[in-house]
C-alpha cells in the first residue's frame, strides 16, 4: 500500500494510491487532520474510509511529512563502496565505521517531489546528491532490541540527502551542510512496512540521464534494525520520526573531478517498492 499527501482542488488531502486506476483514493478526514504533519495522524490507527478519488493528473504531491516535528535522523557512511569513494576523494580518511554514524537535518529543509532544489552560489559551490531509503517510525520506543526493531516501523519513503560538501568540511560537522533550505527532498509517498524486502531493495539515482548510483539495501553496513537499535539507545523514538539510512556509492564527490549539482540539473531517485522522487535544480 502507498499513502500520499497531496493538494487537489484547493485543499490538502491524505489518500491511498491506486496506480491501476490512475487515481488517488481520498481518505475521509477532518480538515484539522490534514496539515504539516502529513501522514502522521494515520499512524497507529485504522485507515479512514475512502471519500472519493482524485485523478493523478490533477493532484500535486506533497512530502509525506511536510514539516517533521523533530530533526530527521540520518546515517552516514553506511555502504562500504561509499566509504571508499569518500576516502579516495580526499575529503577525509574514511574507514568502515564500527557503529552507525548519526547526524540530523532540520525539518525546514524538507521539500516535495517536483519541487526545485535551490542552490545559492554565494553560500556553496559543492552541492551533492545522496539517494537514501528513509524509515518512518510507527511506535514509540526506547532501547529497542534488534529483533523487535522492525515492529516499530510504519513505512518507508525516499529522501535525497542533499549536501553542501564545502560547508560540511569547513564546519567539521554535518548539520549546516546538510540542512540548507530545500536540501531534503522527500517522497513521493509512503510504502507500507510490509511492501519492502529490506534484504533486496534497489536504490538508484540518475542526474539528468546518467545513472550515478546503483545499489541495494542488502549492501548496507548496518541494516535498518541495527540503525533503530542504535538511535533508540537512550533516545525515545516517537511515531512520525524519520530515519534516513545512508547513501550508496556514486555521489558527486566520488568522481574525478567531482560532479556536483548545478542549475539546470534534474535528479531522479528510484527505490524498489516505493517509487520515484524527482527534483530539478535551480539557482536561488
Amino acid at each position: 500500500m502507498k499513502i500520499a499527501v497531496f493538494d487537489w482542488r484547493g485543499k490538502r488531502h491524505l489518500g491511498r494510491l491506486d496506480e491501476a486506476a490512475g487515481v488517488m483514493q481520498r481518505f475521509k478526514l477532518a480538515s484539522a487532520d490534514v496539515g504539516s504533519d502529513g501522514v502522521v495522524p494515520l499512524i497507529g490507527r485504522e485507515l479512514p474510509p475512502v471519500a472519493g478519488a482524485a485523478p493523478l493528473a490533477e493532484i500535486t504531491l506533497q512530502a509525506p511529512i511536510p514539516r517533521p516535528r523533530r530533526n530527521i535522523f540520518c546515517v552516514g557512511k553506511n555502504y562500504r563502496e561509499h566509504v571508499r569513494e569518500f576516502a579516495t576523494s580526499g575529503f577525509d580518511g574514511s574507514k568502515d565505521p564500527v557503529a552507525p554514524i548519526v547526524f540530523s537535518k532540520v525539518p525546514e529543509s524538507v521539500i516535495a517531489t517536483s519541487t526545485p532544489i535551490r542552490i545559492d552560489p554565494a553560500v556553496s559551490t559543492a552541492i551533492d546528491y545522496e539517494a537514501e531509503l528513509a524509515v518512518i517510525i510507527g511506535k514509540e520506543g526506547r532501547n529497542i532490541a534488534h529483533e523487535e526493531a522492525l515492529d516499530h516501523v510504519w513505512g518507508y519513503t525516499i529522501i535525497n540527502d542533499v549536501t553542501a560538501r564545502d560547508l560540511q568540511g569547513r564546519h567539521q560537522q554535518w548539520l549546516i551542510g546538510k540542512s540548507q533550505d530545500t536540501f531534503c527532498p522527500m517522497g513521493p509517498w509512503v510504502a507500507s512496512a510490509n511492501a519492502l524486502d529490506l534484504a533486496d531493495t534497489s536504490v538508484r539515482c540518475w542526474v539528468n540521464d546518467e545513472l550515478r548510483q546503483d545499489s541495494n539495501t542488502r549492501l548496507m553496513l548496518f541494516d535498518v534494525s541495527t540503525i533503530i537499535e542504535a538511535i533508540s539507545n537512550g533516545i525515545t523514538l516517537q511515531p512520525g520520526d524519520l530515519i534516513a539510512t545512508g547513501t550508496p556509492a556514486g555521489v558527486g564527490i566520488g568522481f574525478k573531478p567531482p560532479k556536483y549539482l548545478v542549475a539546470g540539473d534534474f535528479v531522479r531517485i528510484e527505490i524498489g517498492g516505493i517509487g520515484v522522487l524527482e527534483n530539478s535544480v535551480e539557482t536561488r
